[in-house]
């Protein structure tokens, strides 16, 4: 799956990696539900991360679709909100 990180650039990412994945994506809706600030700020960089260490990233010329959009590192709460699906910011 290809997945962009607004403001980085495109990275490839096996669907093996999706569970680990979804749980940091769990654990932010349960903190943005909740109003924990300082708790979205600490697992949104560690989604962030988790994409960057499993992902290759695609050559800044690369024109491939991007199957799923992540919000920036610093990306507000109000502004991740509005990128929620049900499932959070991953599918499924």
């Amino acid at each position: 799956m290809i997945v962009r990180i607004m403001g980085e650039g495109q990275l490839e990412l096996a669907d093996s990696h999706f569970a680990e994945l979804n749980k940091l994506d769990d654990e932010l809706l349960n903190e943005m539900q909740s109003g924990d600030e300082a708790g979205f700020r600490r697992t949104l960089g560690a989604l962030l991360d988790a994409v960057r260490r499993l992902g290759t990233p695609l050559p800044d010329d690369a024109l491939e679709p991007s199957e799923l959009i992540l919000p920036s590192p610093d990306a507000s709460l109000a502004e991740v909100s509005e990128m929620l699906s049900d499932d959070g910011l991953i599918p499924g």
